[in-house]
């Protein structure tokens, strides 16, 4: 394991609350009180709250865009953040989103997704496909391409963005280009090869998932819209990235969820973060996160092109088929 690694690892490993332990409520207000102050960098040229209807009512989106001139309308990506469906929030993915916009040059609409378990699924998942909807119909004023609209998440909003990709291909709408999935939280089998060999000690933990999922979803798990692994076909999904990170127990899950995708004819990008674990994409003070950023940046600028047509897979070593 790295140095860098193995020593964040044993600080959150030393500081991040038993999530079992606590009522929702307190433990949002526990892990907001341990977060780094918000940087508000780099720098946008839109980074605004936009209020719309939601089905639950109100709900708050963040548009992002950056500066300099397009050469045309930019793509858009939907993101959801991940927090295990119960914590984090648009701040807690704040740096990560603005970066995202800027390496991508693409319109960013972050969604302030109602949370679990005051709101239990689908209700996350409804809230993600309205901000699709809406991106839709109204991001061309921001500068997006309402024609490119993907869906993106980490953890538990990968979860999130894989449902809504089913759910537009049930529903028969919105268009979405690509899913962007991020160690994604797809299924909850928890005797993989990864929960087993990562469930205790890589800072997300067995325990913890179990939690997640009973907060998020006590009932309707046979449901494809909540357990994305439980659908029956992939088939007619839009092109995906899924990436994973090798020290984090949905490792095993999210690359199963890959193969079914290429096996279902969709065109598939699949990359494993060798020797990273589960959040790192959100911690840039690690040395690590800045160079697998931008190779994550160069995937999703492959995902977004357009007529993606064959599906590949990209590891510790590139091979394509």
């Amino acid at each position: 394991m790295h140095p860098d690694v193995e020593a964040i690892l044993a600080t959150l490993e030393a500081g991040f609350p038993d999530v079992t332990q606590y009522a929702a409520a307190d433990l949002r207000q526990i892990i907001v009180s341990r977060r780094a102050p918000l940087t508000r960098i780099p720098d946008m040229q839109i980074a605004r709250d936009v209020v719309i209807d939601g089905p639950g009512g109100d709900l708050t989106l963040r548009v992002y865009a950056p500066h300099g001139p397009a050469a045309s309308l930019r793509p858009v990506i939907v993101f959801a953040h991940g927090g295990g469906f119960v914590f984090c929030d648009l701040d807690s993915h704040d740096e990560f989103c603005r970066s995202m916009a800027q390496a991508v040059d693409a319109v960013v609409v972050a969604v302030d997704y109602r949370l679990a378990p005051e709101h239990p699924a689908p209700a996350a998942m409804e809230d993600v496909y309205a901000a699709v909807c809406w991106a839709v119909e109204n991001v061309s004023s921001y500068g997006g391409d309402p024609t490119r609209v993907a869906v993106a998440g980490d953890s538990a909003g990968g979860n999130l963005s894989a449902a809504v990709a089913l759910a537009a291909r049930e529903r028969g709408g919105p268009s979405i280009v690509a899913q962007i999935l991020l160690y994604p939280v797809i299924g909850d089998d928890f005797e993989t090869e990864s929960y087993q060999r990562y469930g205790v000690g890589y800072y997300n933990t067995t325990k913890a998932m179990r939690w997640y999922w009973e907060q998020y979803a006590p009932h309707h798990r046979d449901n494809a819209l909540v357990v994305p692994s439980r659908a029956a076909t992939l088939a007619g999904l839009p092109p995906a990235l899924v990436a994973t990170a090798e020290l984090d127990p949905p490792c095993s899950e999210g690359e199963a969820y890959a193969e079914r995708l290429a096996a279902d004819g969709v065109p598939v990008i699949a990359h494993r973060f060798e020797g990273l674990f589960h959040g790192f994409l959100t911690f840039p003070q690690l040395s690590l996160t800045g160079p697998a950023r931008e190779d994550l940046w160069q995937l999703i600028n492959r995902i977004l092109e357009p007529g993606i047509r064959d599906a590949e897979t990209v590891g510790s070593a590139d091979t394509t088929t």
